[in-house]
């Protein structure tokens, strides 16, 4: 038996849950969790997470989607299938800062991120003997802002990736870069988004003296800082917090929330919708 994962999105209209759940049973499937949302109940826009457990010698994925195809095209949905066996690929790319790094580094190898790590690349020489620890292939493309190395790297992760995290990759794509990987890139920013974008979010925060910092895991688009958020993590500080006090609480909430946005990201959990996210 295998465990597939059905996400659809679609116009709500009555009869969505009964017919998935009918294709469900007509494929001798289990369900074993789901999880609906509406804007509106009154024509708002449905969102729907079905896992369920098939018998792997009757169906497989390609069968699956062939057979759900004249389901999604009834509610004229937006939809994918995806077996949960599958394991990705995930390439990390991350400047100096190492804290993330290190993080996803070492929930992959306790087995809390089941997912392959096909390199590290970075622009920071630093981090070949930490990749070298966990046996993870470490490519050293020395970009800066003047020579960012975008056809050196496309070369690199075009197809030995199925998404990419940046762990504090302080460098931005251009959006050219972007359409050739084509694939979804995770980016961890070190600011509670939509405030304080750009460079420095904490001395920001210090500057506006507010009472909550934050970290924001989100997709990458080719606005900078703008795309749908997946993760948050805040925490409350006081006018006793220095700047260096507000960097290093920061770091840990950049962890937390790059960790918990993958983990979604890795359980399927994740339907992106105009500029927002709903993660169940």
């Amino acid at each position: 038996m295998q465990n597939f994962i059905l996400l659809l999105q679609c116009r709500d209209q009555k009869g969505i849950v009964a017919r998935v759940s009918q294709f469900i049973l007509e494929h001798g499937a289990n369900i074993i969790a789901a999880d609906q949302h509406t804007t509106d109940p009154e024509g708002g826009h449905f969102f729907m997470r079905v896992e369920f457990r098939a018998d792997e010698k009757r169906y497989d994925l390609a069968s699956l989607r062939e057979d759900f195809t004249s389901v999604a095209r009834q509610f004229d949905g937006a939809w994918n299938l995806y077996n949960k066996n599958d394991i990705l690929r995930m390439g990390i790319l991350v400047s100096e800062p190492d804290h993330c790094l290190i993080d996803l580094l070492y929930l992959w190898r306790s087995g809390e991120l089941r997912v392959k790590i096909p390199f590290v690349v970075s622009n920071y020489e630093g981090h070949r003997g930490l990749a070298e620890q966990f046996k993870v292939p470490f490519y050293f493309i020395p970009a800066n802002k003047l020579n960012r190395r975008e056809e050196e790297l496309l070369a690199l992760v075009k197809d030995n990736s199925d998404f990419l995290v940046l762990a504090r990759y302080m460098l931005v794509f251009s959006a050219k870069f972007l359409k050739q990987y084509g694939r979804d890139i995770i980016n961890i920013h070190h600011g509670f988004l939509p405030s304080f974008k750009g460079a420095d979010p904490y001395r920001q925060a210090l500057d506006k003296g507010v009472k909550v910092i934050g970290a924001t895991a989100h997709f990458v688009t080719d606005q900078l800082d703008e795309g749908p958020i997946i993760s948050q993590q805040v925490e409350h500080v006081s006018h006793r917090d220095d700047y260096e006090a507000l960097v290093r609480k920061g770091k840990n909430l950049e962890k937390l929330a790059l960790s918990d946005a993958v983990r979604s990201y890795l359980d399927y959990r994740i339907i992106r919708h105009r500029d927002t996210t709903i993660v169940f």
